[in-house]
């Protein structure tokens, strides 16, 4: 078959592999319709996580049919169209039975390198190097999906391929951000970040009752579908001083919550940007934290901070003292989406989420390289890069 490898720092070549083939009982082999490229990708391609081997399949998230199935698979069956979770559990683990489905004991079987970095390790995700379980990625025409009783998800009729796409990690993590940080009916919610998952963190939050959603860019493209497609107020921070707007909004107080959707590569104005991108190129830090930074000084006393975008490992200028001292909920998780995506599913059944407007560039899989460089580079005005791996 053929699939979208990382063969080095910034070199992406779509080559012939292997197929997948049933390792277990409950696997399903799924026949990729649809997969999208995400930010967090982004990381792994520039070597900021240094766990990848060249011809790693990349890709996390996706959508297709199921052609082969495990003996004891029971609720999938040859021809069923699922969207599939972007982060692999086996649904009976401590955790799991937690609902805390990406923290998953089972579903990473290379646990001693984030043990390592991080105390214990995370569940595994599709394509997301050997720190994360070494699982081949969906950028390929075919994948296998372990435990896929509980990962995969059938898709409603009447939801199209292309919106029904980013309920496999975009809209789940947005609903991550939104449940976890605790956003209440009438809350003022900022979220930082106007890509994918920040727009769908924007949307979860009008889901559960905030009266005040505010997102947070400097691309025009991504702002202007943060108004028209999810209703949020934008604001542009090369244009305007974040924290004051956010006092001025509401009533000097700050948003209740905040959800930082950008993670370990963010941008910032002036000379914290330089600091930050010298002593990550150095490796003197792993991540750029300068959208978090902002959160924690402009979110209100008492009120939380959620980090939704990846981090690696380790960061400069971390404002300590203002969580402290303003008595912040500081959290942040990878995405819980065996927990959400039925419910954004019914959502869109029901026309109450819209996603399929996030595919600005859609193409075969064969032009994923020039989608990739197209989608880092944001050129135009590209939100998402989808592919297409049978055309």
């Amino acid at each position: 078959m053929r699939a979208l490898c990382w063969t080095g720092v910034n070199k992406l070549s779509v080559e012939t592999v292997e197929d997948p083939t049933l390792l277990n009982a409950e696997d399903v082999i799924v026949k990729v319709t649809l997969g999208t490229s995400c930010g967090s990708d982004l990381h792994l391609i520039g070597g900021y996580i240094p766990f990848m081997r060249s011809g790693d399949i990349l890709g996390h998230e996706f959508m297709g049919e199921v052609v082969e199935v495990g003996s004891e698979v029971r609720r999938h069956q040859v021809g069923d169209r699922v969207v599939v979770c972007s982060f692999i559990a086996c649904g009976r683990c401590w955790y799991c039975r937690q609902q805390l489905f990406s923290l998953c004991d089972n579903g990473n079987p290379n646990p001693a390198i984030t043990e390592a970095l991080w105390g214990f390790a995370p569940g595994g995700c599709f394509g997301y190097s050997h720190a994360m379980g070494g699982h081949a990625g969906s950028h390929a025409q075919y994948v296998r999906v372990p435990y896929a009783d509980h990962g995969a998800f059938p898709v409603p009729d009447g939801v199209d391929d292309m919106t029904a796409l980013f309920a496999s990690d975009s809209a789940a993590t947005g609903w991550t951000g939104a449940d976890l940080g605790e956003v209440r009916p009438g809350d003022t919610v900022a979220v930082w970040g106007a890509g994918g998952v920040g727009q769908m963190a924007a949307a979860a939050a009008w889901a559960r009752g905030a009266e005040r959603v505010v997102v947070i860019d400097r691309l025009v493209n991504r702002l202007q579908q943060a108004e028209q497609h999810v209703s949020a107020e934008t604001l542009n921070y090369e244009e305007t001083d974040i924290g004051g707007e956010l006092r001025e909004l509401t009533g000097g107080r700050g948003p209740d919550v905040c959800i930082e959707a950008v993670g370990m590569e963010a941008h910032t104005t002036g000379p914290m940007q330089i600091y930050d991108q010298v002593k990550q190129q150095l490796r003197l830090q792993t991540d750029r934290p300068s959208a978090v930074r902002e959160a924690v000084h402009a979110c209100r006393k008492g009120g939380t901070v959620f980090t939704l975008g990846v981090f690696a490992a380790v960061v400069d200028k971390f404002p300590l003292g203002a969580v402290m001292n303003k008595g912040l909920t500081l959290r942040g998780a990878q995405m819980h989406g065996h927990r959400y995506i039925p419910e954004i599913l019914e959502r869109m059944a029901a026309g109450t989420l819209t996603t399929a407007h996030l595919a600005t560039h859609v193409m075969s899989l064969e032009d994923a390289p020039k989608g990739y460089q197209m989608f880092k580079d944001k050129e135009d005005g590209c939100v998402r890069a989808v592919f297409r791996p049978h055309d």
